[in-house]
């Protein structure tokens, strides 16, 4: 058919969008139990079989397969002895020849964070094959996303351990752990993950602006939670009504005085990036000062005038700033992650901290990899040992 002298283009459905539209057509109304066999579903209609949906746990260890259809679905698998871990941790898609044909793993990509591993296992592949893979893995992380706001489902599968009421309410404030972008990537980590109380981090990409804060509450438990809660929905509504740094560190150190005794505080580091030009600029309220990462070293901290942690009603502190080249990486990390000692012993410090960051970069891996290997590899280094909390967050400029 022609219209106007010019063919009329093909609008017929394809088979590639048929399969597509098995996903997408229902995916408003489809329960979030459904959504692990209307996936298998439909790599089925292209010869897939032994489909598996694979979710990171809350502790970055394992990689737990989602229920299908409230039945089990298979052991977890560990994240560092796995083909289906370093799919996640190299967010690229691993084959793999078996008996019966070829493993598939599939990075499950949502905004530059790594939601989990599509694993499939198919007689023969071939590009036409892996390219509409790759669609359909990014359909299923959208998908995941999407319902994980209504039920209690993934959050149940990547529990392998209990968790606190205090780390309960700090893993429902937390954005995505990690965000990849043309100009920037954000990872983050959390320890104990089952039982943190009074770290937290917040960041969001307004435009060309990263905003990121990192906050650590006085005390453990519960009383922790809450003061972490208070500052980061005060560093929230800051932000989002779109005041300077400086007016952002006095919201949040009225909001915690308001509401805490005069001997409760939150330490507090606010940033805030250019994504176009790599100008940075920072507040620190009580906190370490950052490390600044370049060329895969450690070459400084970024120290600056530092005032009252929030809630002791300090003055208006002074912001830091510094240019940034491409491919910079900024670590910031609650002093948790140095201060820790066991009896006896000297604290783990910053000297330590120094060396196993300028060993872990020497592997010219993702922020997302280093983060959470730095996190875990400290972590040994102290013995296993976490009595406080111990966050980071590793934030690259990629120009």
């Amino acid at each position: 058919m022609t219209v106007g002298g010019r063919a009329d283009p093909d609008r017929s459905e394809g088979f590639g969008e048929e399969l597509l539209g098995l996903l997408l057509d229902g995916a408003h109304e489809l329960p979030p139990h459904l959504v692990g066999p209307l996936v298998a579903e439909t790599v089925a209609r292209m010869g897939g079989r032994e489909t598996r949906i694979l979710l990171q746990d809350y502790g970055q260890q394992q990689l737990v397969p989602l229920p299908a259809g409230g039945a089990a679905a298979g052991e977890p698998q560990p994240i560092d002895r796995s083909e289906a871990g370093r799919c996640f941790l190299e967010s690229r898609p691993v084959e793999v020849l078996t008996p019966d044909g070829i493993r598939l793993h599939l990075p499950l990509l949502d905004g530059g964070d790594q939601v989990g591993v599509l694993a499939v296992t198919l007689d023969g592949i071939d590009d036409d094959t892996r390219r509409l893979l790759r669609r359909i893995a990014g359909v299923v992380a959208d998908l995941l996303q999407t319902k994980n706001g209504y039920t209690d489902l993934f959050f149940r599968t990547r529990r392998i351990a209990p968790m606190t009421v205090a780390a309960e309410i700090q893993w429902s404030l937390l954005p995505p752990l990690s965000m990849v972008m043309p100009h920037v990537a954000v990872a983050g980590v959390l320890e104990p993950a089952y039982a943190v109380a009074g770290d937290s981090f917040d960041y969001a990409l307004n435009g060309d602006v990263l905003h990121l804060a990192m906050v650590d509450a006085m005390g453990h438990g519960l009383d922790a939670a809450t003061m972490a809660t208070v500052a980061i929905g005060a560093y929230r509504h800051a932000r989002r009504i779109s005041i300077e740094l400086s007016e952002i560190y006095l919201f949040m150190d009225r909001a915690v005085a308001e509401q805490f005794a005069p001997d409760r505080f939150v330490t507090a580091q606010m940033m805030r990036l250019d994504t176009d030009t790599g100008r940075l600029q920072w507040v620190n309220a009580g906190h370490p000062a950052p490390m600044l990462v370049r060329g895969h070293r450690v070459v400084g901290r970024l120290d600056s005038p530092t005032t009252l942690p929030v809630g002791f009603g300090g003055a208006q502190p002074q912001v830091g700033e510094v240019a940034l080249e491409p491919g910079d990486r900024i670590l910031c990390f609650t002093d948790g992650l140095i201060e820790e000692h066991q009896s006896g012993q000297e604290q783990f410090g910053e000297e330590q901290l120094i060396d196993w960051v300028n060993q872990l970069e020497e592997t010219d891996r993702t922020v997302r990899a280093v983060a959470r290997d730095l996190s875990h590899t400290l972590k040994r280094a102290r013995g296993e040992v976490t009595s406080d909390d111990a966050t980071l967050v590793l934030v690259e400029w990629r120009g």
